[in-house]
């Protein structure tokens, strides 16, 4: 089984709440069991125009059946490896994220490089208190990777970035609660 990261450019039109959201992800969770496989977790903008489905399967083909089984488009998939958490206390856990961070990696970046990387800066992350960095997931073509923190603001994210020196290519305010 590997992990995936599957994206969708848009959930608008087929949820339009926190509550819908979560009888979706029911859904997609039933659907995706029928498959063999497992909703690790889903991440919403909260606009509803970006979302990331994290999903545990056999190949990227079987875990994009499943969404789009689920009626949701798939724009993205791609193999993805977990870094800075377990793939266990993710599944238990119900860590409060509120943003996620895009970073298109340079080109000739390997993983152990951005391992070796990670692991030096961020110690670094202690200057920035109010943030907490949850876990991250690079794809394992080395072309991005996506951050996710609990942070009192985007300004407090972009302080955080830069104290472990790493760019951000993009910030996703994620939906937390029902609007």
């Amino acid at each position: 089984m590997g992990l995936f990261l599957i994206e969708s450019s848009s959930l608008q039109g087929i949820v339009d709440s926190k509550i819908a959201l979560d009888q979706k992800a029911e859904q997609l969770q039933a659907s995706l069991e029928a498959q063999e496989s497992t909703l690790i977790e889903i991440q919403v903008s909260k606009d509803f125009t970006r979302s990331f489905f994290i999903v545990e399967s056999a190949d990227q083909e079987t875990a994009a059946a499943g969404l789009k089984e689920a009626g949701i488009p798939v724009e993205l998939v791609k193999d993805v490896r977990l870094v800075g958490d377990d793939l266990e206390n993710v599944k238990q856990s119900k860590d409060l994220v509120n943003y996620l961070v895009e970073w298109n990696l340079p080109e000739n970046l390997t993983m152990d490089q951005y391992l070796a990387r990670k692991k030096k800066n961020s110690v670094h992350y202690e200057e920035v208190p109010e943030v907490s960095f949850a876990r991250t997931y690079v794809c394992e073509d080395m072309s991005k990777c996506l951050c996710f923190y609990d942070a009192p603001d985007e300004a407090a994210v972009k302080r955080a970035r830069e104290a472990v020196q790493t760019p951000i290519d993009s910030i996703t305010e994620i939906l937390t609660e029902d609007k």
